[in-house]
């Protein structure tokens, strides 16, 4: 088990969005320092956050990041984008950049901070999947986080011999900018945000924030084919 209190915490992506209520959460529970990025250089008045501009995409920024952030013992792989394109007609490169950010960018991240957490007793990495993991008809985001999941259980047994906790963490629609135009039930990011960090500090492997991820988590064994995003 991994408590937040007294510790540093890096959270990317947590200027806006799910990643600006982790770290609301997280310094409600009394996380010692915050590291929060975003793409651009941005200021957040709070004595304990430290705002650092990270571009996931790019080696150099990742390990800018880790090199200052040196002290960090829990890593929030939040960071993503969200392009739902059709996979046989949208645009190649949209769905590059879709498998670069969510994907390669939280690897990135989990290589460049393997060291920092081992030097700082092993702590925690925690990675935001998505329900879309588990259901066709969300195009290269939906194989993306599918990617991701696989990802993070790899790194679960990578990370273990140097006690470094991994969480997975699978949830639907969350009322953020970045699902603004979808017509769909949205859960509030600090309900999500606060569940994510309850598993983390019960030793949890894998956090199902909210009902449908419950309910299509149990379906995985069913037939493949009803694996379908609705989306109408």
């Amino acid at each position: 088990m991994v408590a937040v209190a007294g510790r540093v915490v890096v959270v990317t992506g947590g200027r806006r969005g799910l990643g600006a209520a982790l770290v609301d959460e997280v310094l409600a529970r009394g996380a010692a320092k915050v590291y929060a990025t975003a793409r651009s250089a941005y200021v957040d008045g709070r004595p304990r956050v430290v705002t650092v501009p990270l571009e996931v995409r790019s080696a150099e920024s990742v390990a800018a990041l880790a090199e200052v952030a040196a002290d960090a013992e829990i890593v929030f792989n939040n960071a993503g984008v969200l392009h739902p394109a059709p996979l046989l007609t949208g645009d190649v490169e949209r769905a590059v950049e879709t498998f670069d950010v969510n994907v390669l960018g939280p690897l990135r991240v989990a290589r460049a901070f393997a060291p920092v957490l081992a030097a700082n007793g092993g702590g925690a990495l925690v990675n935001m999947h998505s329900v879309l993991s588990w259901l066709a008809g969300a195009g290269a985001y939906g194989a993306s986080k599918a990617a991701a999941w696989s990802l993070t259980n790899s790194l679960r047994l990578e990370l273990a011999p140097q006690h470094t906790h991994v969480v997975g963490v699978h949830a639907g629609f969350i009322d953020t900018d970045m699902v603004s135009a979808l017509d769909q039930n949205k859960a509030k990011p600090a309900d999500v945000a606060a569940r994510i960090v309850d598993g983390l500090e019960a030793g949890a492997a894998e956090v199902l924030a909210d009902d449908v991820s419950v309910a299509v988590k149990a379906a995985l064994s069913g037939p493949v084919e009803h694996l379908t995003f609705p989306t109408a």
